[in-house]
């Protein structure tokens, strides 16, 4: 699906578990009032900080099948033992309707998003260190060892597909990182044909 320059950019944001990617969109949405996170489904428990509605659209595994079965993800994961999808009618309303939206998914499922949004600007993220990773997966205390491990594991076929991405930025300061996210949406928004389709009545008063 293509997309005009009078709808909304589409940003994914993809990351190894644990540099940090949320923090960094959560900061990004306070900063910037005009976009919106698009928020998952996922068959996976609640963890006590989440909130249903904020964090996930939690279900159950059944109920996320018939959704699967009904063709109503744009895209859809299984990940750990668990499934996540995005839905697929509330980003194809927002997008053209001109809204900016954030959508924080893996690899796999950025590349499902592409083939629906040609136009959707990939960005992703880094930890400025193999030992800075793992030292955040042990100390948030969400996973066990076990997790940890398979996450860890995990790494390096997801950072095999960075070429696939935009952008590229390393978390080493949040400001920083979260400053370097501000810039790219900013960057995209003021791409020429976006533009140009938005003042063309200021265009035309001097053509």
């Amino acid at each position: 699906m293509a997309t005009s320059t009078n709808s909304g950019c589409l940003f994914i944001i993809s990351a190894p578990s644990g540099t940090g990617k949320t923090s960094l969109i959560r900061a990004l949405l306070k900063r910037d009032t005009h976009l919106k996170l698009s928020i998952s489904y996922t068959s996976r428990p609640r963890r006590s900080a989440e909130v249903e509605g904020r964090d996930y659209h939690f279900i159950s595994e059944d109920i996320f099948k018939q959704m699967q079965t009904r063709g109503e993800f744009l895209e859809c994961a299984e990940v750990y033992g668990n499934l996540y999808g995005t839905s697929k009618k509330w980003i194809d309303t927002a997008i053209a309707a001109g809204q900016d939206i954030v959508l924080e998914i893996d690899c796999q499922g950025a590349a499902q998003v592409r083939r629906f949004f040609s136009n959707a600007i990939g960005i992703f993220i880094l930890p400025p260190s193999c030992a800075t990773l793992e030292k955040r997966l042990v100390s948030r205390d969400q996973d066990d060892a076990d997790v940890i491990k398979k996450r860890l594991e995990a790494v390096r076929e997801e950072v095999s597909h960075v070429n696939e991405f935009d952008y590229v930025i390393i978390n080493d300061e949040l400001e920083k990182a979260v400053n370097n996210l501000a810039c790219i949406v900013n960057a995209e928004r003021l791409r020429r044909e976006r533009q140009i389709n938005k003042h063309q009545a200021l265009i035309t008063q001097f053509t």
